[in-house]
């Protein structure tokens, strides 16, 4: 097992220096400068004052030069200053914003696979009934409405009309007022939608995979055999057809580890969530490049952290993975 998560990590090296290779180059030759911001609308500056500011920020340099040094940098965990005006480390701008999104997207997962695993067996098991189409229907729906619409409509209901759930933000006024526990409920609160909008999508979606699943599953051999010599029903679905449904929906859900990082965006943007989402689509509104490229070499790695996370859980399901 631990051959197999070093060749894994080792595997990962190559990938990162890929995707911030293409990464950069596809970030420096977006249109636009980060010094627009600054001067086009600025009567008073000159050409001289220009081309000081792009000596300033480096992108007077060949875009090779500037990625070779860029890369060392952050191999040293460096990833520099960033253009606004404030010029804080891009480390620590980013490093106040990690902790909400990954609480948000770990609270995600965790509900799609307390969600979707039993809906999906539930959906398999009663192939035919009223409930199974009904709960089909509903995943269906849940699983075609866009996010940020859905978003709107929790809002609507909760925030607006019922009052019961804060619609921005992750802490209310009076937050410094409050007991331990009451902060705790406090945050719970401003959580709750957003951890609904950003993995109602996958619940519906990860409920048809483990249905379907679970339905080859039941069709096997090994399956019948099992009930061929007694042994309870209960015992038969969970202990026998149950793990081996889980090992594709395993592999689907360290690839949609990408798609929940980048919702992150639209979710922390609809709630004033200042999470990493929120500091990306800033950045990239003022070309903020060390911002952006620190962002998405972190996101990167998360997302492979991710994978390798799952890779992990099929072993462990299926020890035939680790002979590989």
């Amino acid at each position: 097992m631990f051959a197999y998560i070093l060749k894994r990590l080792f595997m990962m090296i190559p990938v990162m220096v890929g995707i911030t290779l293409i990464s950069f180059i596809v970030i420096n030759l977006a249109p636009g400068s980060p010094t627009d911001l600054q001067t086009e609308l600025n009567p008073k500056m000159t050409p001289e004052i220009v081309e000081k500011l792009k000596k300033h920020y480096e992108l007077d340099k060949p875009i090779h030069i500037r990625y070779l040094k860029w890369l060392k940098n952050i191999a040293l965990l460096d990833f520099g200053r960033s253009f606004s005006p404030d010029g804080r480390k891009v480390i620590e701008k980013i490093g106040e914003r990690i902790p909400i999104t990954l609480t948000i997207n770990l609270l995600s997962i965790i509900l799609i696979i307390v969600i979707s695993v039993p809906f999906g067996i539930f959906i398999s098991v009663k192939k035919g009934s009223i409930s199974e189409m009904l709960l089909s229907f509903i995943s269906f729906i849940f699983y075609s409405i866009p996010s940020f619409w859905f978003a709107l409509i929790l809002i609507t209901i909760f925030g607006v009309y019922l009052g019961i759930l804060p619609i921005s933000g992750l802490r209310s006024l009076n937050y410094s007022n409050l007991s331990l526990w009451g902060k705790f409920l406090d945050l719970i609160k401003h959580l709750t939608l957003p951890v609904i909008v950003a993995s109602i999508g996958s619940v519906a979606g990860f409920s048809r995979y483990m249905a379907s699943n679970f339905d080859d599953v039941l069709r096997q051999e090994y399956i019948t055999l099992a009930r061929i010599k007694g042994l309870p029903e209960n015992l038969v679905l969970r202990r026998h057809a149950l793990k081996n449904a889980l090992l594709p929906v395993i592999t689907i859900l360290g690839l949609s580890i990408p798609g929940l990082i980048g919702g992150s965006v639209i979710v922390e943007s609809i709630f004033s969530i200042p999470g990493m989402g929120e500091l990306f689509y800033k950045s990239v509104m003022s070309r903020d490049y060390p911002v952006i490229m620190g962002m998405l070499v972190i996101s990167s790695f998360l997302t492979l952290l991710g994978n390798l996370v799952a890779d992990i859980c099929y072993a462990i399901a299926d020890p035939r993975i680790r002979l590989k």
